[in-house]
């Protein structure tokens, strides 16, 4: 009986201690969240606050097409720590827009890239998944849903309407997303991205197209690969349209670029 009590007193203690340690753990958890972050910057240097900063300003959108089969396994891969992608919206076939990045934070999904001379396109811009596999139309109502978005991101931003690319623009040489089905002249109607209907007038003589494209954005350093991505975006992916014709669209859309640059108000 006497061993039965002590066992019993030894288990109390035990499981008071185990109640003292878990309480002490919340404590400091929830005093270490109350805690000022320490700023990011070089080590040693001595950190004094200033008032006058703000938080990352998006100023492009690059739309993806997703590869996948359904959204649910397009979310799996977006969400998955070991695939390290990401996007800051997924918009489905039925319209439906789920948010999975903050718009502060930099979303992993233009990888290696390059617009405007800018090579971290992750860190300017929002990534918008369209749950598609890239050899269908996309559905009504996620064009609708995304009209809807892109509105709301320009107005919040004051984005300026060539400011909405795709992902094959800033990634010629590894991506062809969004595919040929994707409907940019009726986003360019709305005042999202350029857009130039034939028939054009030609180019003026001595006109550089690969000087063009770099002006509209693409990599100078990929001249192959910008040429195939700007068909894909302006042409439906006509990569048989004749050297003449892809010089006038080029023109003509370098042309409308500078007035598509300035911010909304």
């Amino acid at each position: 009986m006497m061993l039965r009590s002590s066992r019993t007193r030894v288990a109390a203690g035990a499981s008071r201690r185990r109640a003292a340690f878990v309480l002490g753990s919340l404590v400091a958890t929830l005093l270490a969240a109350c805690a000022p972050i320490a700023p990011r910057g070089m080590q040693g240097a001595t950190f004094v606050p200033s008032p006058n900063f703000d938080e990352r300003r998006p100023n492009l959108v690059v739309i993806h097409h997703t590869s996948n089969g359904s959204q649910q396994q397009a979310l799996r891969t977006l969400t998955s720590p070991a695939r390290k992608v990401s996007a800051h919206y997924l918009i489905g076939r039925d319209g439906e827009i789920l948010q999975l990045v903050d718009e502060r934070a930099r979303a992993w999904h233009a990888g290696l890239s390059h617009w405007g001379g800018s090579t971290d396109v992750n860190s300017s811009s929002i990534g918008i998944e369209l749950d598609n596999n890239g050899e269908e139309p996309f559905a009504d109502a996620q064009i609708d849903a995304l009209l809807v978005l892109l509105a709301d991101l320009r107005t919040r931003y004051r984005l300026p309407a060539a400011n909405f690319i795709g992902h094959a623009d800033v990634a010629p040489a590894r991506k062809a997303d969004p595919s040929a089905w994707f409907p940019w002249r009726r986003l360019a109607e709305q005042g999202f991205g350029l857009w130039c209907d034939p028939p054009l007038p030609p180019a003026p003589e001595g006109f550089d197209l690969a000087l063009a494209l770099t002006a509209l954005g693409y990599d100078p350093a990929a001249p192959d690969a910008s040429r195939p991505a700007f068909l894909l975006h302006f042409a439906r992916g006509d990569e048989a349209l004749p050297h003449e014709e892809v010089s006038a669209l080029a023109y003509c859309l370098a042309q409308k670029k500078p007035a598509a640059s300035r911010y909304a108000r």
